[in-house]
C-alpha cells in the first residue's frame, strides 16, 4: 500500500472534529504497529518471560 493510500485509509477513519494531532497519532500508531509487524515477521519477537521482566523498565521509561 502507498503512503498516499495509508493517509487516505487513515483519513477516511477519523471522525469529522478530528484535529491534526489526531491524524498524526493515528499515524504514528499504525506505523509502529507496522514495524512491529514486520519484526516479528524478521523473527524479532520477544520470548513472554523476557517481556515480562522488561515491563517495569517500560513502565518507568514512559513516565
Amino acid at each position: 500500500m502507498s503512503t498516499k493510500e495509508i493517509l487516505r485509509e487513515v483519513s477516511e477513519q477519523l471522525p469529522p472534529d478530528a484535529t491534526l494531532a489526531d491524524a498524526v497519532y493515528k499515524l504514528e500508531f499504525r506505523q509502529a504497529v507496522e514495524e512491529g509487524v514486520a519484526k516479528l515477521d524478521r523473527g524479532g519477537a520477544v520470548p513472554l518471560d523476557e517481556a515480562r521482566k522488561r515491563i517495569p523498565q517500560w513502565i518507568s521509561n514512559s513516565q
